[in-house]
This record gives structure tokens, sequence and C-alpha cells, in this order.
């Protein structure tokens, strides 16, 4: 929104024509229309990848270890050692 030329923005540069376009002719709305769709379609985009990315990781190792790997102590059954004394 800060590109309105009546707020002292430069415009966006129509590198098509290698000119600017007529600052009479800007439109905030479709800026800020473009933008929602630029945010929606990484969200859409991300939790997609995620989501396949997450089964894939569930289908081959598992997401979480055992409970009695868990109960013992993750430090323990992959580390060998203890962080903490008790």
């Amino acid at each position: 929104m800060f590109n309105d030329p009546a707020l002292g923005g430069t415009d966006v540069y129509d590198y098509v024509a290698n000119a600017y376009p007529d600052p009479a002719a800007y439109n905030m709305g479709a800026h800020v229309v473009s933008q929602l769709w630029g945010v929606g379609v990484t969200l859409l985009w991300s939790g997609i990848v995620s989501a396949i990315a997450f089964k894939l990781v569930d289908l081959t190792i598992g997401l979480r270890v055992n409970e009695e790997q868990e109960r013992e102590g993750l430090d323990t059954v992959s580390h060998g050692e203890r962080a903490y004394n008790g």
C-alpha cells in the first residue's frame, strides 16, 4: 500500500512496457488482494508439504519413540549417558 504515488511511493515498474504506469490508475486494493493471494498460497503450500513430510517420516522411522524408551529417558537410550543426576 505504500507504493501508492499519492502517498509518495514509486508505484510498480512495468517491465513489459518499460515504463511507470499512470499514477491515476494505481489501485491499492488490487495490490492488497495480490499480497493476500501470495500469503494464502504460501500457507497452503507450506501446509501440504509439511503434511507430506510428516507422513513420510511417520511411515519410515516414526514420529515418536516407544513408551519404554521414553520412560527410561532419551538421553540414556539415545546417547548412553544421563543428562541429570537423579
